[in-house]
């Protein structure tokens, strides 16, 4: 059996990014109950020259809507990078997920020789569609949610294995 486009983009986007909603719910609750200032959990960073939480969050959503709306075929969503607050980047991933939830299967399949460009370091790249995704987009992507959960870790939030790779799925 083969795996379409779709199969390896939107899915797996939305998997991971209910992941980094569900352990922004437990920094959340870690902030509640030592008394930290929401704040400085969303300001923090892994090295000085790293994005801080805050940051980190929104360009997982970015490279999961990004690369979904790229395969497509589609003009990429725009979001402004206000969030403040938790419960703003759990909107923020929401509006993501619904985003790529709207795309549907034939959108995305058959993307995988489509031309796709985006600036990297401030130069055009351009990439077929299927490298794009696999060495690309979800390597981003990845990079900047598990680099979330690296900084609440760190920070002292419970979190282990599992908030990470999230619910198993066998189908």
């Amino acid at each position: 059996m083969t795996i379409s486009m779709y199969q390896a983009s939107v899915p797996v986007f939305r998997h991971t990014l209910e992941a980094v909603s569900g352990f922004l719910k437990k920094a959340a609750a870690h902030a509640t109950m030592r008394k930290i200032e929401p704040s400085v959990l969303l300001s923090l960073r892994l090295y000085p020259d790293m994005f801080p939480l805050t940051r980190q969050v929104q360009l997982a959503a970015d490279f999961a809507k990004g690369t979904s709306a790229r395969l497509a075929g589609l003009e990429v969503p725009k979001y402004a990078d206000e969030e403040k607050s938790f419960e703003e980047l759990e909107q923020r991933i929401a509006k993501t997920i619904a985003f790529i939830g709207g795309l549907k299967p034939a959108q995305i399949d058959g993307s995988e020789g489509r031309e796709i460009t985006v600036p990297v370091g401030g130069q055009p790249r351009s990439f077929k569609g299927q490298p794009y995704l696999l060495h690309f987009g979800l390597p981003n992507f990845f990079f900047h949610a598990a680099t979330a959960y690296d900084i609440l870790r760190h920070a002292g939030v419970e979190l282990g294995k599992r908030d990470f790779i999230g619910p198993f799925k066998t189908e």
